[in-house]
């Protein structure tokens, strides 16, 4: 009896190998597409696989990654926040101006940058559960709102912070890898497990599935939109802040784009615009194309303009094959 149980008992690395395939399977496209950019640029720039370029493309995707983590939760609930890259620009400059300005200690500086971009997402949440206000209209009204007080705050300079200690959050290394990389890997793993091990994500796939139906399960939605708005406020505030410091200044130009990017991420990890649809597995993989198809692009000497013009094409495409694929589902 003993050797029957054992035997029925899981196997953690059967179980693994389960998931890997069924993730594999969900984002076959994406990794061809990932494998073959990957390929195609090592053939084309000799640098594209040196240890420096990888090292420099985990750093500069560790912003994407943060905003895109964030946006991953608005999309499954069927929402947008077109502010992120303002909120961006937002907490690094009140950061940076504390620490240059008002010689703020750098905890109370960094703290206070990020409470600014968090209240803003928290703003972004209240607006979009009571007022009824679409969420496409209330998060371009604080794109505008954060941008400009940047600008104020700033008087449309860049503020330098010259600080060692402060620098250090965004230009330092935990061995040979960039502190930013290791700040978007916890962040990764606590925004899977919201999503994956907990009551509260269990609710957000409801609310975009179904918001009525959600409701009439006893789900508390507008303090689940509350949250989801305000988690993607501090996701920017953060990265605000560690760009701050990576850049040695607080720039209210800063962070142009920068939602452009987050979306485009998401939707080429699998979240579907519609809602209720989305792994933090297929965003990781979406900001990881995202951020070598910008890299190969720079390396090639590529026109920031047609760069935009790119990605701006794989964001419809993107979005295209998701409706395709609702309709081929709505169809069966």
């Amino acid at each position: 009896m003993m050797k029957a149980e054992t035997a029925r008992r899981p196997n953690l690395f059967d179980k693994a190998g389960l998931e890997i395939f069924e993730f594999v399977k969900e984002n076959l496209g994406i990794l061809i597409g990932f494998i073959a950019l990957c390929v195609g640029l090592s053939i084309i720039s000799p640098a594209f696989l040196t240890e420096e370029n990888i090292l420099n493309i985990l750093r500069q995707v560790s912003t994407n990654a943060n905003l895109a983590l964030g946006m991953t939760l608005v999309i499954i609930i069927c929402g947008i926040d077109l502010s992120v890259g303002s909120v961006v620009a937002l907490s690094g400059t009140v950061a940076g101006g504390l620490i240059a300005f008002s010689h703020v200690p750098i905890p109370i500086a960094v703290f206070t940058g990020i409470l600014a971009g968090t209240l803003a997402g928290a703003f972004n949440g209240v607006m979009v559960a009571y007022s009824g206000i679409p969420a496409f209209i209330v998060t371009l009204a604080m794109l505008n709102i954060a941008r400009g007080a940047a600008y104020v705050y700033t008087g449309g300079q860049p503020i330098r912070v010259m600080n060692e200690a402060f620098n250090a959050i965004g230009a330092g290394y935990l061995g040979p890898v960039p502190l930013p990389v290791i700040y978007s890997f916890l962040f990764l793993l606590i925004t899977a497990a919201i999503l994956n091990s907990s009551k509260l994500g269990r609710h957000i796939y409801a609310i975009g599935g179904n918001k009525e139906a959600a409701r009439f399960t006893g789900i508390k939605i507008k303090r689940v939109e509350i949250f989801v708005y305000t988690f993607s406020g501090f996701m920017a505030a953060f990265s605000g802040v560690v760009l701050a410091a990576r850049m040695f200044s607080g720039q209210p130009t800063v962070g142009n784009g920068f939602e452009l990017d987050a979306i485009a991420a998401v939707v080429l990890g699998g979240t579907s615009m519609m809602g209720g649809v989305g792994k933090i597995g297929g965003t990781l993989l979406g900001v990881l194309v995202i951020g070598v198809l910008n890299n190969g692009l720079n390396l090639l000497n590529i026109n920031s303009f047609w760069q935009l013009i790119i990605k701006g094409v794989v964001i419809l495409a993107a979005v295209y094959v998701d409706m395709m694929k609702k309709r081929k589902e709505a169809a069966n």
